[in-house]
């Protein structure tokens, strides 16, 4: 059975096919031009040491999902959160403990000299962490929390030495807000990489590091967390239709500029970000009943 609105209307007495776009069953044209709701906002807080305990709460189950998505490799990959009372200082995982083991108390709080102010009972920063969010930090005021880690297509992408095409609706994300780190200098140990990886990302979200990996930054650590999961699927899509179009000999179909910053509107902003990423923390504080508090 048509929708209502590709029902037919009659002129003349003579029955003529409606010129209307069909909508949904049962959505009348009222409901259609209902405009998207306005996203949810993250928990507004006026004391600072509140909102202190419930964002390292948070950047814990941050660590457990990364754990459950198999972004851990060995001792690498870390996440960052700037500390709302001293803005100076973040805090980060100790070096070596697993993503799917930290708790809110093991994390530790580090200066912008690299020194460890507190923290739980593993007391050790991974230098290529501090070099790499210290300066990320430190350029971009407006970033609350930043993420790293070896991830497996996002990794594989990167050995590409290229750019996401934007060929999905997910990819739109990062229209226009990704960038590419064209330098692999090793283990990233010294501050003038650091600093050279912070001014390429410049006012981005997100960027690909060239035989590395990928780094996303964010307002929000819901957004951070989904943005990295999000690249990384994206990532993953690519390497899958690339090789599926060039075995046909073909190229895969790229969304239009204008459309994909259309699309970038709703789904790429801060906002969107941290509204998409809170379904992840839902479910990790149900599955590990959030022991992760701890």
């Amino acid at each position: 059975m048509a929708p209502p609105s590709a029902t037919s209307r009659e002129t003349n007495g003579t029955s003529q096919p409606s010129t209307k776009a069909p909508l949904e069953p049962g959505l009348s044209e009222q409901q259609a031009r209902v405009q998207m709701p306005k996203f949810p906002s993250p928990p507004e807080f006026t004391d600072k040491y509140e909102e202190r305990e419930y964002l390292k709460g948070r950047l814990a189950a941050a660590f457990r999902i990364f754990g459950k998505y198999g972004f851990d490799e060995g001792v690498t990959g870390h996440i960052t959160l700037r500390d709302p009372v001293d803005r100076t200082a973040f805090r980060v995982n100790p070096f070596g403990v697993a993503f799917s083991l930290i708790k809110k108390s093991d994390l530790i709080l580090v200066d912008h000299n690299g020194r460890i102010i507190d923290g739980g009972p593993v007391r050790m920063l991974n230098a290529a962490a501090f070099m790499i969010h210290a300066a990320v930090h430190e350029a971009r005021p407006d970033v609350l929390c930043a993420a790293h880690s070896h991830s497996i297509y996002g990794r594989t992408f990167c050995s590409l030495g290229r750019k996401l095409d934007i060929i999905t609706q997910d990819s739109c994300s990062f229209h226009n807000d990704l960038v590419l780190y064209e330098s692999f200098n090793g283990i990233v140990l010294a501050e003038k990489e650091g600093r050279e990886i912070a001014a390429c990302l410049g006012n981005k979200k997100a960027a690909l590091l060239q035989n590395h990996g990928l780094l996303t930054v964010g307002q929000t650590i819901e957004a951070t967390v989904f943005w990295f999961v999000q690249l990384e699927k994206c990532c993953h899509s690519q390497l899958m239709a690339d090789a599926a179009a060039g075995g046909r000999g073909g190229v895969t179909v790229k969304i239009a500029d204008e459309d994909a910053a259309y699309t970038y509107k709703t789904i790429g902003t801060p906002s969107g970000g941290f509204f998409s990423g809170k379904p992840l923390f839902d479910v990790i504080e149900k599955e590990c009943s959030a022991d992760y508090l701890q």
